[in-house]
């Protein structure tokens, strides 16, 4: 058989400027699964509110990441995984796009379809299924093949959490730190909206079951409840004890999204005593602008400003050869 892989990753501005900037933020925010409100609320406040005002801010942040050389540092990290896996997988096309901007899912399929594949497998980066990522990634694919008259078989693989070589590809990462040094281990994720975990659940809500406990029937595709079983599989590779480590979520938008929220944390933090941390970030496969940027300065800044003394942050698997021989372990 004829097999292509597809690995997407969320997306980045084609340039660190103010209308390349304001590009990204529009299609990104525009998608109902990120902002799934009223469309014509969602159009106003996007198009008039959120990308003219953050689209200053965002891209003075993205100058201070850009690289003269290979630009968006998460394009080139996703770039330089999709090479790593073409040389380890003799048996399969390897392609990579961006839900948001370029290369776009919609090109690189096109692309993926003139070779006739009898199989695609799509694997977004995303270990913990969530609506605003996976399921867009999922929707956009189905946009795409729903216009052609012949669609080969597609295989989409939704999340990997749990997966033993993925959490392998983090120890690896760890190991470069001593963790017993640390007065704390943060494991810090992407949040997401309240209401996005509720709609899990047909007949109650997030708070109603276990997530911070077990996976269970109900759960398992709730982003909170899989961010907390990583957690717990990471800290039991890793030998930290439950009242070493605590479950964060960062890069809120308003005050009900899933908390605690990784700054206000940290910022407290000191005054308990926590004054060297480790920090994880288990939901980005790729160092980004919530890595690089929003835990390695601004929340380090803040840290500082607290009393604290000692903020590292473990890097994210990037491109490692465990990071690849995982997905090649997913997917097969």
């Amino acid at each position: 058989m004829k097999k292509a892989l597809l690995i997407v990753n969320l997306g980045t501005p084609d340039k660190p400027t103010y209308f390349s900037v304001f590009k990204y933020l529009r299609q990104f925010l525009m998608d109902s699964r990120v902002i799934n409100i009223n469309p014509i609320l969602r159009f106003f406040l996007v198009n008039f509110i959120i990308c003219p005002t953050r689209s200053f801010s965002s891209s003075k942040v993205y100058k201070q990441v850009w690289d003269s050389d290979t630009g968006s540092p998460l394009l080139y990290n996703t770039k330089q995984l999709s090479d790593k896996l073409s040389k380890k997988l003799d048996e399969y096309d390897v392609h990579f796009a961006m839900r948001y901007q370029n290369p776009s899912i919609e090109d690189t399929l096109e692309e993926i379809l003139k070779k006739n594949p009898d199989e695609i497998i799509v694997l977004p980066l995303f270990p913990h299924y969530a609506s605003a990522t996976t399921g867009s990634v999922y929707e956009e694919i189905s946009r795409i093949v729903s216009k052609k008259w012949v669609v080969p078989n597609i295989r989409f693989i939704n999340q990997f959490y749990d997966n033993e070589k993925f959490i392998d590809a983090w120890v690896e990462k760890a190991s470069k730190f001593d963790i017993k040094s640390y007065d704390k281990i943060i494991f810090s994720y992407h949040g997401v909206p309240n209401s996005h975990v509720d709609n899990v659940y047909l007949d109650s809500m997030c708070n109603d079951h276990d997530c911070e406990i077990k996976i269970t029937e109900a759960n398992k595709f709730c982003y909170k409840a899989t961010t907390y079983e990583t957690t717990k599989l990471l800290a039991e590779r890793l030998n930290i004890e439950p009242h070493d480590y605590q479950v964060t979520y960062q890069s809120r938008l308003t005050k009900k999204w899933l908390t605690p929220f990784t700054d206000k944390v940290l910022e407290s933090l000191p005054a308990k005593g926590c004054k060297n941390v480790l920090v994880f970030s288990p939901a980005f496969t790729a160092d980004c602008l919530e890595t690089i940027i929003e835990i390695g300065d601004e929340y380090y800044e803040l840290f500082d400003n607290s009393g604290g003394e000692n903020l590292d942050y473990v890097e994210s698997l990037n491109y490692s050869d465990l990071w690849a021989d995982a997905i090649i372990d997913i997917i097969k």
